[in-house]
């Protein structure tokens, strides 16, 4: 290419609004879990239609936290995808519970669905499927799956006893904002785990937030509650309420963790919320000018936009037919002399060293590994321009000619 572009590959999207806000947060004298924090949790139930979210410091401590509330710890076994990130499977390991892996399908980066089903046994007590690159995953499979093992499930506490089956934990990390079949993620699964890390859509820098769907007949008062006290050293007051005058005295009912949010974080996001509609609208104009370009090449992007499935447009993952690991790697390395930062998603966990300890062999997830070897992940961000999407589309084509 004659011309070097200068595009990075996820950077925020952060407008004057957001920054008068994070400053309106830091003169009120209130800049750890206080107002903010409740009112971006009661936005975000709103937004996804459902009666309750609590904000924490990240998707991984709301996985975590889900895992807890539903009692599950060693001796129980959860069911993760081998192609996701470590987050989905390391909370499995923090709470002393069994991981098992399940390869994706050979034509799709999801679970296989048959072996999912086949991976259930009586142990099984959670899956954690992932919405990756914002696309819901067939969330109408997984529930026909567990209703159809229910025989199987032994529950241990109350909550596993209303749930009444293996419990859908969803790893919704980039699907703030997707829909299936008309309803927002976030208000299908059990509980839904969102990520508003830097390079996600809707970002507070740090953070995240969890939401549940659980039968009728079960208090999501309560559940408010488990969460907050396990998020917070197990302190029977918040921080808010201590400060109240004459209500300083508390109890610590467990020895429990500490991860909640800031208001300086959900500062932050309550503005990021409020613009949120568009930068979904902007997301899908730009996956559809990739879509555009390179479809016609043969190169296979994540479908984003289906009748039953409409996407967060987090990531625009795609895969370059034929091309070998090495030469997938020599793309990513060309691409980034020519200005264009790329990124894959992701390296599945059984080629990671924390997961081969553990012993868990590549070799039984050939389906993972192949569409690893020739991912691509392409910038997608609200901050590029429709050239700039044209300009990174032509040489990426150019540099796939070169190497290829």
């Amino acid at each position: 290419m004659a011309k070097t572009l200068n595009v990075s590959f996820s950077p925020p999207d952060i407008t004057e609004e957001e920054i008068v806000e994070v400053a309106d947060a830091l003169r009120s004298g209130w800049i750890t879990t206080g107002p903010r924090v409740k009112e971006f949790e009661r936005r975000i139930a709103d937004y996804i239609g459902v009666e309750k979210s609590v904000c924490l410091n990240s998707q991984t401590a709301c996985a975590e936290m889900a895992l807890r509330v539903l009692g599950i710890g060693p001796g129980d076994e959860v069911i993760v995808p081998a192609y996701t990130y470590t987050a989905s499977a390391s909370v499995v390991c923090h709470v002393g519970a069994t991981l098992v892996l399940v390869d994706c399908a050979s034509d799709s980066f999801e679970m296989d669905y048959e072996k999912l089903s086949e991976a259930i046994t009586e142990n099984t007590k959670a899956i954690m499927p992932v919405d990756l690159g914002g696309v819901p995953c067939d969330y109408d499979a997984i529930f026909e799956i567990v209703e159809r093992k229910k025989s199987l499930f032994s529950p241990a506490n109350d909550l596993q006893k209303a749930i009444g089956r293996v419990a859908i934990c969803a790893d919704t990390a980039h699907a703030f904002g997707a829909e299936y079949r008309g309803r927002k993620v976030g208000a299908i699964a059990d509980f839904s785990s969102f990520s508003f890390h830097a390079v996600k859509n809707l970002t507070t820098a740090e953070g995240g937030c969890v939401t549940w769907n659980l039968p009728d007949g079960v208090d999501n008062e309560a559940v408010y509650k488990q969460f907050q006290l396990l998020s917070l050293h197990g302190q029977s007051k918040d921080a808010l309420a201590k400060t109240k005058k004459g209500a300083w005295e508390y109890d610590i009912l467990g020895p429990w963790y500490k991860c909640n949010m800031t208001d300086i974080q959900a500062a932050l996001g309550l503005v990021q919320l409020k613009r949120y509609p568009e930068m979904l609208r902007r997301r899908k104009e730009l996956i559809e000018r990739y879509d555009g370009a390179l479809l016609a090449a043969g190169i296979q992007p994540l479908p984003h936009y289906v009748a039953e499935r409409q996407s967060s447009g987090h990531l625009y993952i795609c895969r370059v037919p034929g091309i070998t690991l090495e030469q997938r790697n020599a793309i990513i390395e060309k691409m980034g002399e020519k200005g264009v930062a790329t990124n894959v998603h992701y390296k599945p966990l059984p080629l990671l060293t924390a997961y081969k300890e553990l012993g868990f062999d590549i070799a039984a997830y050939p389906n993972a590994k192949a569409h690893y070897e020739n991912e691509i992940t392409l910038p997608l961000h609200t901050l590029l321009t429709d050239e700039e999407v044209d300009a990174i589309a032509a040489a990426f084509m150019e540099t796939i000619g070169e190497v290829a």
